[in-house]
């Protein structure tokens, strides 16, 4: 009988990440019963110290779905309404005739119209999406900063609106999240990463997850290597850093183990009742951060293989860090790889990332860790 799992694939896939220029990468991949686990290259490129498959990792947008799930909780307790305007909650964020016209769903799926707030809240990407022009000043600048959500939420509102509230496509703001967290404060008395530790995380039994409250990642972990396409040679360590400038839109620390057992939870309907989840999975085009139009649910998005049904998770960047969680819709098979390497892709005349090596090698992985 044929093992679902193809360990010496999964090993040789991961190897060869790091041997395409990826300092270190670790992952898990469950099918049923049967795990792996396993990880390649360093976590200190100085003294190389290795990478091992239980760290602690920065996980980025991943979070988005932890907050989602939060919030359709608090909509099946009745205490929010999915299609009621976010102005009738926060009239003082998000005043008027857009507070009237976006919907808590809108947030949720990136169909508000609001504009990202990062380009305004870091000077030296100002000019983001157009590459050549940002720089990365900032990311040293802000190492420390406390930034405040309700500032943050302003820089995005007060921007142009990239689209008309429930336009599609939609365009993918983390101001959206930062709104959902204060809409959690509103409604349950508690913070977003009060109400999203005891309802979610404490729920799914995840001993690793945390929303940190200060700049370090506590336990073992791995550097973060930004290298900002090229303009940080060689990349430089954020792995210190005050995660405020994203709270529950993009701040959650956890592991390859906590997240897989975390959507499988979700999938099962065992995070939110399956009225949420069937929610959660109904998809509008959105723009990502990339420039590439993706189908987006709230707070998950699917990814399709030959003849293999839907995975459902999320991705995630930070500074440095980056991981993708992927679950088969059955619940039976599921992905998590966490990269400590970001933005790794030269940029070329016209202004463009240009190919690199790692991209194909994470494709190749994600392609054994999925359907292999």
């Amino acid at each position: 009988m044929k093992r679902p799992l193809d360990c010496a694939a999964l090993n040789a896939a991961v190897e060869n990440v790091h041997r395409a220029g990826m300092p270190g990468l670790f992952a898990e991949v469950r099918d049923g019963d049967q795990v792996w686990r396993g990880a390649a290259g360093v976590a200190d490129v100085a003294t190389g110290r290795p990478v091992t498959a239980g760290m602690r990792h920065r996980v980025g947008s991943i979070t988005k779905t932890f907050t989602a799930a939060a919030v359709l909780q608090q909509v099946e307790s009745g205490r929010i309404g999915l299609d009621t305007p976010i102005g009738r909650y926060l009239p003082k964020l998000v005043p008027g005739e857009r507070g009237a016209a976006i919907t808590v769903r809108m947030l949720l799926n990136h169909t508000s119209g609001l504009a990202e707030y990062l380009p305004y809240a870091y000077p030296s990407l100002k000019a983001f999406p157009v590459l050549a022009d940002t720089g990365p000043q900032s990311l040293d600048d802000h190492r420390f900063t406390r930034f405040d959500p309700a500032e943050l939420i302003g820089m995005g509102v007060t921007a142009p609106a990239v689209g008309a509230p429930g336009g599609t496509p939609g365009v993918y703001s983390n101001t959206n999240y930062l709104l959902l967290g204060e809409l959690l404060e509103q409604v349950t008395g508690a913070t977003a990463e009060r109400c999203i530790t005891r309802n979610v995380i404490e729920r799914a039994g995840l001993r690793d997850t945390e929303l940190p409250a200060g700049p370090y990642v506590d336990g073992p972990h791995s550097q973060l290597y930004e290298a900002w396409f090229g303009m940080i040679d060689p990349p430089r360590d954020y792995s210190v850093y005050d995660m405020s400038w994203v709270g529950p839109a993009a701040s959650l620390i956890s592991t390859v183990a906590d997240l897989n057992r975390f959507f499988g939870m979700l999938l099962a309907g065992e995070i939110v009742g399956p009225p949420s989840l069937a929610q959660m999975q109904l998809t509008v085009p959105v723009v990502s951060q990339e420039g590439r139009t993706i189908d987006y649910g709230l707070g998950l998005h699917p990814v399709d293989g030959p003849g293999q049904g839907a995975f459902w998770g999320h991705g995630g960047t930070v500074w440095g860090g980056g991981a993708l969680a992927m679950t088969r819709a059955d619940g039976k098979r599921q992905m998590s790889v966490a990269v400590n390497m970001q933005r790794w892709n030269r940029i070329d005349s016209s202004g463009k990332p240009q190919p690199h090596p790692v991209d194909d090698a994470l494709a190749a992985l994600y392609r054994v860790a999925m359907y292999g």
